[in-house]
C-alpha cells in the first residue's frame, strides 16, 4: 500500500497564489483543521489542499466567491441542518466569501470525518482479521 507524505509546501504554494483576504481564510481553514485532527497529514489532492487520516478527511478550495469543502458530510442530523444554506452540487459546501466563514462548522465537521474515518478502518480491520482467523 502506498504511503501518504505530508506536502506543507505545495499547501502553503496554493494559498499563496491567492489575495491576501482569500490567503487569511485559507490560512484559518487550515489552522481549524489541523486543530480538530492533529493526526491528519497534509496533501495536495485533486490540485487543492487536503487532509487524510484513515483514508481522505476533508479537501478545500478557493474560488472566486467561494471556498469549497468536500467531500459530502452525512451521519450526523444537526450537522446536516447546520450546513444546509452551504449545499452545493452532490453534497459538497461552498461558503461564500462575502459572508462570514463558518470555522466552528468546518471544526465539527472535521471532527465528524475523523470519527467516521477512524470507524471504517476499525471495521475493515476486524473484518480482516476474521477472516484471518478462519
Amino acid at each position: 500500500m502506498a504511503t501518504v507524505e505530508s506536502n506543507p509546501e505545495g499547501v502553503d504554494k496554493y494559498i499563496a497564489a491567492y489575495s491576501p483576504d482569500v490567503q487569511e481564510i485559507l490560512q484559518r481553514i487550515r489552522l481549524t483543521i489541523r486543530l480538530a485532527a492533529p493526526d491528519a497529514i497534509e496533501a495536495i489532492s485533486y490540485q487543492m489542499p487536503a487532509f487524510k487520516l484513515n483514508g481522505a478527511l476533508v479537501y478545500f478550495a478557493a474560488f472566486k466567491n467561494h471556498i469549497g469543502f468536500y467531500p459530502p458530510v452525512y451521519g450526523d442530523a444537526r450537522i446536516l441542518k447546520a450546513i444546509s444554506p452551504y449545499a452545493g452540487p452532490k453534497g459538497n459546501l461552498k461558503f461564500p466569501l462575502d459572508q462570514p466563514i463558518p470555522y466552528g462548522l468546518i471544526e465539527r465537521i472535521v471532527k465528524l470525518r475523523v470519527k467516521q474515518n477512524t470507524k471504517r478502518k476499525r471495521d475493515k480491520e476486524r473484518i480482516a482479521n476474521a477472516g484471518n482467523a478462519k
